[in-house]
C-alpha cells in the first residue's frame, strides 16, 4: 500500500490559475485559533499525541510505504515538504518560498526558502532537494506521486532554486509537491535514513517501536513553534486511543473517527475538532471485466443507495453525502451536477436491462483500516439487497487486501484523503495511464478533458472544462462515492492551536500550544 492511499493528499481552500502561474506566497498557519478565543499563545510544554498505527507496518522511510498514521506524524513533523496546504490557497509555501511556470506550464522553478536548514545546521541545497526527489521519483509508485516528470528532468539552477519540467502543461504542478516531497541531504544511504537530520519544525530525539518525542526546532525556517516537544504514542484502535484520551494519557486523539466523537460530544473537558472533506469512502466497480463491467450494472448500484442513512449511520452524520465525483472540498467542485438519490424501481430496471446474474452472489471485499470502513460495506450490502444484489462482505486484513485486491478486485471499498481537488484525485486514480487506477477505467473523453484542464491558464475556460470532466465522472466511473467523512480530532480543552484543514494539514503541528 502507497503512502498516498491512507492521507494524501491536501488540505481546503481556493486556488486560481493565477495564483499559480506566479511566484507564489501564502498563509499556511491552518490552525484553529478560535480554540484559544482570546488567550494569548503561550510557548513551552509536551504535546502528548496519540495516533493510529500497528507495530508491524512501522516505517522510517520518507519515501517508502506508510501504513501507519503514527509514522506518518512523526516524518511529516521532522521533515518538510517542498510546499503545503494552506488556509488562503490550497498550497503554500514550505521548503519552496516560492514557485513560477514558463509560459507553456511544462517548467517549474522552485526557490527555496531563505534559512532553510537541516536539523545539522547544514543549510539546504538546491542538490539536495533534486536528489530527494529523484529518489522520490525512483520508488515503486514515484511516478503517480510526480505524474509527468522523469527523474533527469528534476534538475538545480544554482544552490537556491530547483528546476521541474513536465512532459506535458501542467498547471497544478505545485499542488502535487505537497505530498511526499520529503527533502533529505544528498546521497543519504538507505541504512542511515532512520537517523536522518531533517529541516521540520522538530527534532527526532528519539524513536521506539512506533512512539517517539520530538523536541522543537529553534531554527526553523518556517518560524516560531511555541511546543517544547511532542511525543507521540501509538494505538491499534480508535477505541484504545480515545479510552487514553479520557484517561488523561494523551492530550490528542488524532483522526480518532464517528464513533468516539459521539462518546465525547457529552464530555466538557473534551473538545471536538472537525475537518470536513478529510476522507472520501468510495466503493470501487471494476469496469475493465467482470460482472460490474457493464456501465449499467454500476448505474443500477449507484440507484440503490440511501446515501443519507450511510452518512448518518456509519459516519454518525459527521460527514457529507456523496454524488461519485472524488474531490468534493474543491472550490471548482459541481454543486450543479443533480444529486442521485435512491430510486430502486430504475435500478431493477437497469439490471434487467443488462442481464445482470441476481441469483448469484458477489463479493464486496474491505478491511478495518478507517473507522467506518467495513461497516459502510456491510451497510452496502443491505441496502443493494433490496434491488436484488446480493453481496457477501469479506474482511481481509490491510496488508492481503492491499497486496491482492486493490486495483484488481471486482468490488471493494477503498479511501482517499483528503478530497480538495477533483483534478489531482483524477489524475491518480481515472486517468487511463494512471499508476493508481483503482477501477480499471479507460475513457478517451475523461482523459482529453483532464490534459485540457491542467494545460488550460484561463480561469473562466479552466472552470468550463473542469465540468465537463465532473461530469463524465458522475455518470460513467467506476465509483461509488456514497458520502465524505469529516476528519476529527479529540482534543483536551488546554490544546489550542490544532489544524483544522483535511489531509496533510491535520499533521501541521507547528502551531499548536498548550494553555496550562
Amino acid at each position: 500500500m502507497d503512502f498516498n492511499r491512507r492521507q494524501v493528499l491536501w488540505a481546503g481552500g481556493a486556488i486560481g490559475a493565477a495564483a499559480l502561474l506566479a511566484a507564489c506566497s501564502g498563509d499556511g498557519d491552518t490552525s484553529a485559533r478560535a480554540n484559544a478565543a482570546g488567550t494569548k499563545p503561550k510557548k513551552g510544554g509536551t504535546l502528548r499525541v496519540g495516533a493510529l498505527g500497528r507495530p508491524s507496518a512501522i516505517t522510517r522511510d520518507p519515501h517508502g510505504t506508510q501504513a501507519n498514521e503514527s509514522d506518518y506524524l512523526i516524518i511529516s513533523l521532522v521533515h518538510d515538504t517542498l510546499t503545503t496546504p494552506g488556509a488562503k490557497t490550497n498550497t503554500a509555501p514550505r521548503l519552496a518560498s516560492g514557485w513560477q511556470a514558463s509560459d507553456d506550464l511544462k517548467t517549474w522553478r522552485f526557490t527555496i526558502a531563505k534559512g532553510a536548514k537541516f536539523h545539522d545546521g547544514t543549510p539546504v541545497t538546491a542538490d539536495d532537494v533534486v536528489w530527494s526527489l529523484r529518489r522520490l521519483r525512483g520508488t515503486p509508485s514515484g511516478a503517480s506521486r510526480l505524474p509527468g516528470i522523469k527523474a533527469e528532468n528534476i534538475k538545480a539552477d544554482g544552490p537556491g532554486t530547483v528546476v521541474l519540467v513536465s512532459d506535458y502543461a501542467n498547471a497544478e504542478l505545485p499542488l502535487l509537491t505537497r505530498l511526499t516531497t520529503f527533502v533529505l541531504k544528498k546521497d543519504t544511504k538507505d541504512k542511515e535514513i532512520e537517523k536522518a537530520p531533517g529541516t521540520g519544525p522538530f527534532k527526532l530525539e528519539w524513536f521506539r517501536s512506533g512512539n517517539a518525542r520530538l523536541v522543537r526546532n529553534e531554527d526553523w525556517h518556517g518560524g516560531e513553534v511555541l511546543l517544547d516537544a511532542i511525543e507521540v504514542k501509538i494505538f491499534e484502535s480508535p477505541q484504545s486511543m480515545a479510552n487514553a484520551l479520557l484517561a488523561g494519557q494523551i492530550d490528542v486523539a488524532s483522526n480518532v473517527g464517528a464513533v468516539a466523537a459521539r462518546t465525547a460530544a457529552r464530555r466538557k473537558d473534551i473538545q471536538i475538532v472537525r475537518r470536513p472533506n478529510d476522507m472520501a469512502m468510495p466503493i470501487v466497480m471494476r469496469t475493465a471485466s467482470g460482472p460490474f463491467a457493464d456501465p449499467k450494472v454500476r448505474e443500477a448500484l449507484r440507484l440503490a443507495v440511501d446515501r443519507e442513512a450511510m452518512v448518518k449511520q456509519v459516519l454518525s452524520g459527521y460527514g457529507t453525502v456523496g454524488n461519485d465525483i472524488l474531490g468534493t472540498g474543491d472550490p471548482a467542485y459541481a454543486k450543479d451536477i443533480p444529486q442521485r438519490v435512491r430510486d430502486l424501481a430504475k435500478a431493477k430496471s437497469l439490471l434487467k436491462e443488462a442481464g445482470f446474474d441476481t441469483s448469484k452472489t458477489y463479493k464486496l471485499v474491505t478491511t478495518e483500516d478507517i473507522s467506518g470502513l467495513a461497516e459502510s460495506a456491510t451497510l452496502f450490502a443491505t441496502q443493494v439487497r433490496e434491488a436484488g444484489v446480493k453481496i457477501e462482505v469479506v474482511k481481509q486484513e490491510s496488508a492481503t487486501f492491499w497486496d491482492k485486491t486493490w486495483l484488481k478486485g471486482d468490488l471493494y471499498t477503498t479511501y482517499w484523503g483528503t478530497n480538495d481537488s477533483v483534478v489531482f484525485l483524477a489524475s491518480k486514480t481515472m486517468v487511463s495511464d494512471s499508476g493508481q487506477n483503482e477501477a480499471g477505467w479507460k475513457n478517451t473523453a475523461f482523459d482529453a478533458a483532464y490534459r485540457k484542464t491542467i494545460g488550460t491558464k484561463d480561469a473562466a475556460a479552466r472552470a468550463k472544462v473542469l465540468r465537463g470532466l465532473q461530469q463524465i465522472e458522475h455518470d460513467a466511473s467506476g465509483y461509488l462515492l456514497w458520502g465524505v467523512a469529516d476528519g476529527i480530532d479529540l482534543a483536551a480543552t488546554a490544546v489550542h492551536g490544532l489544524p483544522t484543514l483535511p489531509g496533510y494539514g491535520r499533521v501541521q503541528l507547528e502551531r499548536a500550544w498548550l494553555a496550562r
